[in-house]
Parts: C-alpha cells; structure tokens; sequence
C-alpha cells in the first residue's frame, strides 16, 4: 500500500485562536492544489471548534489530540468522544508518546480510548513506539507487538480496517534525531505482520505513519521507505511554509509513482 498517504500535523500544547486561524488563512491561500494525500489537523482542544469552521469548504480533515473513555463524569481536563464529534472531528490521536511517557498513560489504557474511539464513530490513530533504552537493549520488535496486542485487544478485523497506525521512536520525538531508514522499514514491516497475526483485518491495505522529527529536508528519503504510508508530524507542522514544502514533495512523490 504505496499509493495512498496520510500526513497528519499535531500541534501539540500550540497555537491560539488568532494564530490558527493566520494559519489556515496563508495555508489555504498558498496550497492551492487540492492534495490526494489525507491531510489532518491536530490543533490543541481549545481550537476545535475555530478549527471546524476554517476547515469547511476544504478537503482537510479535523483530528483531536487525545480522548477519554466514558461519556461524561467528574474527570477534570479531559474529553469526551462526543465532545468531539460536535466539532466536527473525524480524527483522533490515541497513545501518542508523550502521553505515555509524560502522563503516565498504560496499554491499557490506550486500549480503553481505542475502543471509545470506533464506538464513537472516530477514526483512531494508534501511536506505538520504542524508548532509547529498549532501542539499545534490542527490545525494539518486541515492545512495539506488545503496545499492539494490548492496544487492540477486543478490537475486531473490521474495526482494524478503519484504524491508523503511527510508529513514532519515543527518542525521536521533537529531538531532531530521526530513526535511519532501515530502523524506520524494520519497525513498518514487524507492525504489518503484528497487526495480520493479531487480527483478521486487511493488514497490508492499513495504513501505517511514521512520526519522528519529519521534516521539509528529510521527507524525501523518507518516501522511499516501503511500508510507510504517511507521517505524523509535529514542530514542522507548526510552520505553513514548512509543513507546504512537506505536502509538495509528498504530492509530487505521488505523480511520479504513477
């Protein structure tokens, strides 16, 4: 599965209500090419709902950047799955790295939001991935089939065909450190063959994400990875020249595919 890309920008704890809206005014006005690539936008929550109105009327796609499991309740700071769906978000992140390591979320966890994630009608992305520790200690492989057997666990084929997955090396998250491309294809092709011995789904027609200090100067080597059908991206998301150059090259990548 070559043919089809996912780029999704996650803005992270960035950008306020004027600034997302410069934003999307220079980004629209700028990329005037509509993308065969799935472009998402990933703006913190308190844009959503500014967001859902500056993405009418364009082809891009609106995701949030992480959800909670039940309805509604006293959990204070965080967010329901129909909170979002009166947003107009289609997608939403789910395990990304720094929730794991900076809030402490478990596999587990992660699963819970998984499943009120395609309950709820939303697309999510599953983000997995590997700390510099485990990379040295060879662990790599094995901790990535883990996150995926716990994080779809009670997930069914059909819902697997709907997911997105992210490989996203926990080191090479904002650190400017990128994995080389033989790590980056090793990590695709043991996620592929994880998600086929777990479930039933298509494994080869899911789309997998690369997430890891992406950027306008390294995209291009990164295209040439096989089993890599897009990326998530953060600090080069932030910059509309920047994540452009980005979708251009992916873009034209694409034609010369054909």
């Amino acid at each position: 599965m070559k043919n089809k890309f996912y780029i999704a920008a996650n803005w992270k704890m960035n950008k306020t209500l004027k600034e997302c809206s410069e934003y999307m005014d220079y980004f629209t006005n700028l990329l005037l090419e509509i993308p065969e690539s799935k472009v998402i936008f990933c703006p913190p929550f308190s844009a959503l709902f500014t967001m859902k109105s500056l993405l009418e009327e364009t082809p891009y796609a609106l995701g949030a950047q992480n959800l909670f499991w039940e309805e509604s309740g006293a959990y204070t700071g965080e967010i329901s799955a129909e909170m979002l769906l009166s947003c107009s978000v289609t997608h939403v992140i789910v395990g990304h790295s720094e929730r794991r390591h900076l809030f402490g979320e478990t596999d587990r966890m992660v699963n819970k939001r998984v499943l009120k994630a395609l309950s709820s009608g939303l697309i999510p992305i599953l983000c997995i991935g590997e700390t510099i520790e485990q990379r040295k200690n060879n662990e790599t492989l094995a901790v990535l089939e883990n996150q995926l057997k716990i994080g779809l666990e009670s997930v069914s084929g059909e819902e697997i065909n709907k997911m997105i997955f992210a490989y996203e090396p926990v080191w090479a998250i904002g650190t400017g450190e990128r994995a080389t491309p033989d790590q980056i294809a090793e990590a695709h092709v043991s996620v592929r063959n994880s998600i086929a011995g777990i479930k039933m789904g298509n494994a080869d027609n899911i789309p997998i994400l690369y997430g890891g200090s992406v950027n306008s100067k390294n995209v291009s080597e990164l295209l040439k990875i096989k089993d890599v059908n897009g990326y998530l991206i953060g600090g080069a998301s932030l910059n509309a020249d920047e994540f452009i150059s980005i979708i251009q090259q992916i873009e034209n990548y694409i034609k010369e595919s054909k």
